[in-house]
């Protein structure tokens, strides 16, 4: 008989074995994908990346083509110039001038550079110029930045404490793109030296920035599929390629492109080792490999008897007992039910190889975490709580046992706990497959992936303060206790579980927490009294993440960068006094992570009915800041 006209019962076992075959191909496919970027090429200590390269046979343009010499010194040529390069970046490349030895000043025409479609002066360079007529091109504030001499002291010490006439480019009244240094001689000017100061420092590097890009090409695609594409800021018309989040890689379709990249243990990996969730992707995957003809064979066996089996009626059915569908709330609390496991101090020291430091993700106030492998071969978070009595000790443990009760989906669900005598108390999480927010923000993490984050945190926190009793505070949240989901969803870990704890403590960390997003870097209480100054003094651009580009942002995300900076600038000045509490930052924070398309809520269709189900909180956070009765904690 023809396959087409096979009996039902067979054309199913026709159509079962053809789909599993079709698995089993795929199966195998997925273990060809690449587990690390192509290799770069070298020059000393240089690793040059597409569109740079050193070999004439590249397929990047001759106008990115460098040159080594004595295999350790590189050299980049535009127009019959060399320049020697100091340093890349992502969005350009430090050059020297052309003249030697480094002068404290030097003639404005001593950096011939004509712009092109390929390269042109930053706007992240800072000039110093030297005896000028007019001064009006002086910019204060511009002098606070630390720019260092031939001699690598601080220019001020080396000139006197006279740095001349200090103009950042991008003020943009006397320099334009396309401009050469020359410009300024129609000042009176009759020197200068340059210095890059990234966005977001205030420490200069000696030399001139490069921006670098590639020319749009309507009738063939730049970008990888999984790369975003970025304007140049002073080249119009060219581009470069950004990978999203999630993937590693130049970005470009002629360059590496994009590969799958994810933190695992503190160390990027690629490829297949993101899929490992509970086990080993690829052991799984040549098990799968293995294990399918059997598993064919069973299911076609399985199959038959099914046919065989006698047909339940529909009266029939209706005497089965259905149990009552659960569905699972945004939050909810499930007093006295705890499926928790107990373990014992051993049994997790040797998960965490002795709590040793290669072990070890973050520290802070309220303990230490640690990744940890279980016998079973899950990977889990393992906190070391600080406790320095037995009344802590007592707390502690009430605590672990409250929170363990709260279903929350931004809340790292808890495995287990250790309460062994003589030890400190330890708390076993879950580990999101996508590491720690610290993490992802060395990587790289787009605006909008940042400020759902933070909104999701304040909303967990401000329910546990609010919507619960004893409150719950964390006492010390931080990107480094902040874990991410593979759909990077926020997952808090690290609670400080003893009661005496603060709420002004609380906003601060928040603060701190929100400019960490905006700067993409750890703060310090002296920078974060820097960044505030600046922020308040309207110079938020210059502390912002490189890596968001600022002044190529849509205007709707600028806007919400400063929104963020103004909710950790309140945070600071009143969250002590209860002017602004974790309910105020909440409201604000979930408001613009709604606005924004794309975002977790959008996706999800969650806002802030979703994360606060009791409508007493759900309440406040809808009001305005005058009416709002906090609760006394």
């Amino acid at each position: 008989m023809h396959p087409l006209f096979l009996p039902s019962s067979s054309s199913a076992l026709f159509s079962l074995l053809l789909l599993l075959l079709t698995l089993q191909t795929l199966t195998s496919i997925s273990l060809s994908q690449p587990e690390a970027p192509p290799s770069l090429e070298k020059c000393g200590n240089f690793s040059i990346s597409f569109p740079f390269h050193l070999s004439s046979s590249s397929s990047s343009s001759v106008a990115f083509r460098l040159s080594c010499a004595n295999s350790s010194t590189l050299f980049l040529h535009i127009n019959n110039q060399t320049y020697r390069v100091i340093e890349f970046f992502t969005d350009g490349l430090l050059v020297d001038f052309p003249s030697s030895p480094c002068r404290q000043f030097n003639d404005l025409r001593s950096f011939p550079f004509s712009t092109n479609q390929f390269f042109s002066i930053s706007f992240e360079n800072v000039i110093s110029l030297y005896d000028c007529e007019d001064s009006s091109l002086c910019k204060a504030g511009c002098e606070t930045n630390d720019l260092f001499g031939c001699d690598g002291r601080d220019e001020d010490e080396t000139s006197g404490g006279d740095i001349g006439c200090c103009y950042p480019l991008s003020d943009h009244s006397a320099w334009r793109p396309g401009d050469d240094f020359s410009v300024f001689g129609k000042y009176g000017c009759r020197g200068f030296s340059s210095w890059v100061v990234p966005r977001g420092a205030n420490r200069g590097k000696r030399g001139v920035k490069l921006e670098w890009a590639i020319p749009r090409n309507s009738s063939e695609a730049v970008c990888n599929p999984e790369a975003r594409t970025v304007n140049a800021t002073a080249i119009q018309g060219s581009v470069r390629c950004v990978c999203r989040d999630g993937f590693a890689g130049d970005g470009f379709v002629h360059g590496t492109g994009c590969l799958r990249s994810c933190y695992r243990d503190g160390n990027e990996v690629y490829g297949n080792k993101c899929d490992v969730k509970k086990h080993n992707g690829k052991k799984l995957t040549v098990l799968a490999g293995v294990l399918a003809p059997l598993f064919i064979l069973g299911s076609l066996l399985a199959l038959f008897c099914l046919l065989k089996r006698p047909v339940t009626t529909t009266h029939e059915a209706q005497h089965f007992d259905h149990s009552p569908t659960t569905t699972t709330t945004s939050v909810s609390f499930r007093k006295g039910y705890n499926k928790t496991r107990l373990f014992t101090y051993r049994e997790l020291e040797e998960a965490t190889k002795g709590f040793q430091d290669s072990h070890k993700l973050t520290q802070g106030k309220t303990g230490t975490i640690y990744s940890a492998n279980l016998k079973n071969g899950t990977r889990v978070i393992v906190h070391k709580v600080l406790c320095e009595n037995k009344i802590e000790f007592l707390e502690i443990s009430s605590q672990i046992d409250h929170l363990s009760a709260v279903l929350h989906r931004n809340l790292a669900r808890i495995i287990g706990f250790c309460m062994d005598i003589g030890y400190n108390p330890l708390v076993v999480y879950e580990y999101p497959v996508n590491g720690s927010l610290e993490d992802r923000l060395r990587l790289g993490l787009d605006w909008c992936k940042r400020v759902n984050i933070v909104a999701e945190v304040s909303g967990l926190l401000a329910l546990l303060q609010y919507e619960n009793y004893p409150p719950i505070l964390h006492n010390n949240i931080g990107s480094g206790y902040i874990f991410l989901d593979e759909d990077f969803q926020a997952k808090v870990t690290g609670f400080g579980l003893q009661r005496k704890q603060r709420t002004d403590s609380s906003m601060y960390d928040v603060a701190v927490l929100l400019l960490e997003i905006v700067t993409g870097s750890k703060q310090r209480e002296e920078t974060v009294t820097q960044a505030l100054q600046r922020i308040r003094s309207g110079k938020l651009e210059e502390i912002v993440d490189p890596s968001l580009y600022f002044h190529e942002q849509p205007v709707d995300y600028r806007e919400q960068i400063g929104l963020v900076a103004d909710i950790a600038t309140r945070c600071v000045l009143f969250g002590g006094d209860g002017k602004f509490g974790m309910v105020d930052a909440a409201r604000e924070l979930l408001q613009i992570a709604e606005i924004n398309g794309g975002s977790g809520f959008d996706k999800k269709g969650d806002g802030i009915e979703e994360t606060f189900s009791n409508s007493s909180l759900l309440q406040m956070i809808s009001m305005s800041p005058d009416s709002i009765y906090l609760p006394k904690t």
